[in-house]
């Protein structure tokens, strides 16, 4: 006969019985998931001190981008999963569970909790620089309609009104007004603006209007001193190659996007192991956090 006797882990209930206790640890878990947040800090900030000790700029001995990206994600990982393991052990060894099963799953729930938090972080992070990116992108745009403007009032030898001055946009009106429509009668400074408003028109709707083509060549024919048929012959050669552009941007733009989709579905798979593996290095820590079942000597 054996001198121990193990102690029952748990009683058989009835079906529609009283409920088992709870052995979920709440404060376990917050407390580990501190520790793993921790001890993850501490990690990355060692790394980045050696990464930047490698760095030398005066003696340009310093290693390669790629060298640099491959110590940096091997750190990032070997972080890690030894936060999660210590934060996944703290959490099943405070919860005072002797089943490995219920300490596994304290693990689990660090490492919910440090990937919960993290994705809160980067969001913030990812929101803040998307609002940056946004206001410079509306001051470039701001500036570029600006400029534009000026660039107009100047070709039609005028300088651009603001849009609250009243008095301004009134002169222009007459000056719009009183341009000739005979194109030998018109300035060179009337032409220039006209053929900036038709050209204009064409990039943005894609076509011209009504007339506009005619109206553009005879514009083209008195400024150049040409006849309108070569001045057709131009304004065709202008189009050919702005197709010609824009089919090389799209065909740029489509290699980009293509570019841009392969790269996320690898970072995405690479993220879906990483946190994989960290889920497995928390259960593992959890496990072996576990306290030992306790086995008494039985009565003489």
């Amino acid at each position: 006969m054996s001198d121990y006797t193990a102690v029952p882990a748990m009683n058989a209930v009835a079906e529609g019985g009283a409920k088992l206790r709870t052995r979920v640890s709440f404060s376990s878990v917050f407390v580990g998931t501190l520790i793993a947040i921790a001890v993850g800090l501490l990690l990355h900030l060692l790394g980045l001190g050696v990464g930047m000790t490698s760095v030398d700029a005066v003696d340009r001995d310093s290693p390669s981008a790629t060298t640099v990206l491959l110590m940096a994600g091997a750190w990032t990982l070997f972080t890690a999963l030894a936060s999660l393991g210590i934060g996944g052990y703290a959490a099943a060894r405070l919860s005072g569970n002797a089943d490995r099963w219920d300490s596994s799953l304290h693990g689990l729930g660090v490492w919910g909790c440090a990937v919960t938090l993290s994705s809160i972080v980067a969001g913030v992070i990812a929101i803040g620089s998307a609002t940056t990116a946004t206001n410079a992108v509306g001051s470039v745009l701001g500036g570029a309609v600006r400029g534009g403007a000026a660039a107009a009032g100047a070709a039609a030898g005028t300088a651009a009104p603001r849009i609250d001055d009243p008095a301004g946009l009134v002169q222009q009106l007459r000056t719009t007004l009183a341009t000739p429509a005979d194109v030998s009668r018109m300035t060179t400074e009337q032409r220039g603006a006209e053929i900036a408003a038709i050209v204009g028109n064409r990039v943005r709707d894609g076509e011209f209007g009504p007339g506009q083509r005619r109206r553009l060549a005879a514009l083209i024919a008195a400024e150049a001193g040409i006849p309108e048929a070569e001045a057709e012959q131009r304004i065709a050669a202008y189009e050919q190659r702005a197709r010609e552009a824009a089919q090389r941007a799209e065909q740029r733009a489509r290699e980009v996007a293509d570019a841009a989709a392969t790269a996320g579905a690898i970072s995405a798979f690479w993220a879906f192991a990483a946190l994989l593996i960290g889920a497995a290095a928390a259960v593992l820590g959890a496990a072996q956090g576990a306290r030992d079942i306790a086995y008494l000597r039985p009565p003489p």
